[in-house]
This record gives C-alpha cells, structure tokens and sequence, in this order.
C-alpha cells in the first residue's frame, strides 16, 4: 500500500501540553513510523528545538498565555506558504477551527488535497468564557462553523461531541473518531509507583484519589474539592493529587486552602514525562473527573490503561462506554452526589481495584488502533475523491481566502526578484486592507 504524505496543522503542540497537542504528537510518530510521511505545522514558541523523526513547521506567534493559556500564531508568513505549497502533501487534517484552519483555507487554494477536520473541544465554552459580550460570541462562533463547514470531511471524537458541534451551528455530515491512549495498557511496575509515592508524599494505607487535566474551573475542580472537604468533615482520611496546569490554577488552590485541604491535597503541577505520569496514575485508586466540558476525555482512556476507574458526570461525553458499578462509577453534577459515593468506597479499595481492571479491559483504546482508523479514513476520501469534494461555494469567507491565497502567488513571484526584495515581508493581508483614497481633480 502506498504511503501517505498527512500534513497535520493545530494551534498547539509541545512544548505546549494540552489534550489536543498530544493527539497531534500521537498522528505525526504514528503516521512518521508506520504510513508514510507526517509534517506538523504549528506556532512558533520560544528557544523550542524539535527534535522528531517528522518535519514541524512552525510560523511566527506572539505571547497571549496570560490571556488565553497559548500562544496566538500569525502563519501568513511568506516562506511558511511557500513550503506548505512546496511540501509532498495527501492530506491536510486539521484540528482546530481558529487559526489553523484558515491557513488550511488558503493553502488549499494552491494545493488540491482534502481538507480533514477534527472536532476535540466544546469550542462554545471556551468563547463565552473569553469573550463576555454576546455579540462578539456570535460573531466567533459563526467563523468556526464556517472554518469547519468549509473541511471536505468532518470527525468528531465522541457522540456527544458532534451533538455540542450540532449546538454551535453546523449542520453538515460528520464521523465519530474516537481518539487513543499513548500508554500501554498495564500498570506501571512497584519501583516506579513506590518513587512517585515518595515524591509527592503519599501514604500508600489511604486512599488516594487523582484529577489530571488544565487547571480551568470548568473542569469540574470545585465538585471535586467541595466534596472532599465534605468527607473529611465526616471523619473520612484519604489523600488527593492534582496533575495539570492552567490559568485558573492559583484560584483553585486558594479555594483548597480555604477549605482547609492543605494536608490532603497536593497540587503537582503538569507532568510531562509520560512514564512518571503513568506511575501517578498507578499509585492513586479512584480518579476523579466531573466534567462536562470535556468532549472525549482521554485521561478517562488513561486512567483506565492503568487499572483505575473514573468517577464521571452521567451523561457526559467523558462517560461515554461507562457502566455505573461495572467498568467506573457515574454521579450526578453536584458536590454531593460525588461525596456520597466517595463515602461509600473510601474505604473498599479492593472494590475499585476491581472496577479498575474492569476499565483497562474495556475502556483502552490504544492510538495505533486511533491512527490506523484515521488512515484508513484518509485513503477511502482519496479513492473516492468526486464524493468526498465540496463543492466551491463563493461566499464571503471563501473569497477572502482564495484572494489571499492569489496575492500570496504574485508576491511569491516578486520576492524572488532580487531588485524586490524587501527588507521585510510584507504581511499578505496588507493587499485586502481598504486601499487609499484617490487623489481628487477638484481644485481647494
């Protein structure tokens, strides 16, 4: 079978760590080992060596984690146009509908390939949470349903998932694609567990329960800490650690001391080695995600790698494939649903040890078996490419990128002339600013 050329563009990617970022590192090393070709293409950040088996192309960011947690990139640059437009490419499969998707836009003018986009996030969200003005969170909201709308072939990670994309406006067709795990299915050995337990100083006689994600409220920390402050006052003893980083991370924690959890929880920041990470996960006997904004939960998948099951919101799109009682355990959205439950199992570890084997033989996804989906998708889309096409509608937002991908073609010319070679490159958005006023004949 012939290999493939995946061009793979997202608005994250290491050293950033977020959910997504890893789903982008997990294609490229897959796709790069085992299909063909993978190139990543993504913001720059600063003094970052990639060192992969895989190209990553990176294009000029500017510093707006304290605003949003990321960097926001400009990729209208014209060296990175001219090597995507160089670049050996099959597929372009894009995962965000911000910037990254643009760029796709634009780039597809020059490169007839498919267009793939996968929807991870409840983007709904995280606009209203940025944004406080309704009209502004429109006007956002209707620029990625056109982004997405505008993709050749759209995948969605769970079921809920496309139901919140379905919310936001966009009523094409679209695949579920769930996404992989990237640990290997099995605890981590003693050694490892017994040195994660000295580190973060956890007494291996309690019952320890783990949160892994960003540190944003919507995840669902303040269920987690107003239960637990709930079975502490009931007498209860147990530990609880707190992986992850994010911009509401100091708030949470002084929410915990307010509620005086000093001694039982521990904030770790984020884990970036995977080994330690699984150890982590290995060492605690309940993990704890009440979050309905997460539209796929892959910590879920690696909790249950790992022998652990998860405490979920019923209904949600992280409990997904969950049987209450059988393979991990479902509460309602409050405080006090998750504190009854805690109660009840505080001290049945031998009964979440057992719900825990339940998750790993159930619930593991691997992202071989992701990926493998994935390229088998890729190749049905480009041996039926006449199905898969959409059609070229002239709207607004199309003609704007089909005449930055035109101006960038007469600039790319003229810049190889060395007597227009500027001293800097002009920005290919300058030619779609309102142009200057004519001159008028009337005399003052």
């Amino acid at each position: 079978m012939d290999d493939l050329n995946v061009c793979l563009l997202n608005d994250s990617f290491p050293p950033m760590l977020d959910g997504v970022a890893n789903v982008m590192k997990n294609y490229a090393d897959i796709i790069s080992a085992h299909y063909g070709t993978a190139t990543v293409v993504t913001p720059a950040y600063p003094n970052v060596k990639d060192d992969y088996p895989y190209e990553v192309v990176r294009y000029a960011s500017m510093d707006t984690t304290k605003l949003v947690g990321y960097r926001t990139g400009y990729p209208f640059d014209a060296k990175v146009l001219e090597r995507l437009h160089t670049l050996p490419m099959d597929v372009m499969h894009v995962h965000c509908p911000f910037i990254s998707a643009q760029l796709c836009r634009v780039v597809r003018e020059t490169r007839d390939v498919p267009l793939i986009f996968t929807y991870h996030t409840k983007f709904d969200i995280d606009v209203r949470k940025a944004v406080k003005l309704k009209l502004i969170q429109d006007a956002a909201l209707k620029i990625i349903v056109d982004n997405i709308a505008a993709c050749d072939d759209v995948w969605v990670v769970s079921e809920g998932a496309g139901k919140n994309l379905r919310s936001i406006g966009y009523e094409g067709n679209y695949l579920v694609m769930p996404n992989g795990v990237d640990m290997p299915k099995g605890r981590a050995g003693a050694d490892a567990v017994d040195e994660v337990r000295r580190t973060y100083r956890l007494d291996p006689d309690l019952t320890t329960y783990l949160f892994v994600g960003r540190m944003m409220w919507y995840k669902g920390q303040r269920i987690i800490l107003d239960a637990l402050r709930m079975l502490k006052n009931a007498g209860k003893r147990f530990s609880a650690v707190f992986v992850g980083d994010g911009l509401d991370r100091r708030e949470i924690e002084d929410y915990m001391h307010s509620l005086s959890l000093d001694e039982e929880c521990k904030f770790v920041g984020a884990i970036r080695d995977r080994e330690t990470l699984r150890a982590v996960y290995a060492a605690c006997d309940l993990f704890l995600f009440p979050s309905t904004f997460d539209t796929n939960g892959i910590v879920v998948r690696e909790a249950a790698a790992n022998g652990l099951a998860s405490v979920l919101i019923e209904d949600s799109c992280a409990a997904e494939g969950v049987s209450h009682g059988r393979n991990g355990l479902l509460i309602r959205e409050t405080a006090e649903s998750m504190a009854n439950l805690l109660f009840y199992m505080n001290d049945r570890r031998a009964a979440m040890r057992v719900l825990g084997e339940s998750a790993m033989n159930e619930l593991y996804f691997s992202w071989d078996d992701s990926v493998k989906n994935a390229v088998e998708r890729y190749r049905v889309i480009l041996n039926d490419r006449e199905h898969y096409r959409k059609p070229r509608q002239i709207t607004g937002s199309e003609d704007f990128f089909r005449t930055v991908s035109q101006w960038f073609g007469i600039y790319s010319q003229l810049v190889t002339m060395p007597s227009r070679v500027q001293e800097r490159a002009e920005t290919l958005l300058r030619p779609l600013l309102p142009l200057p006023e004519r001159k008028s004949n009337k005399k003052r």
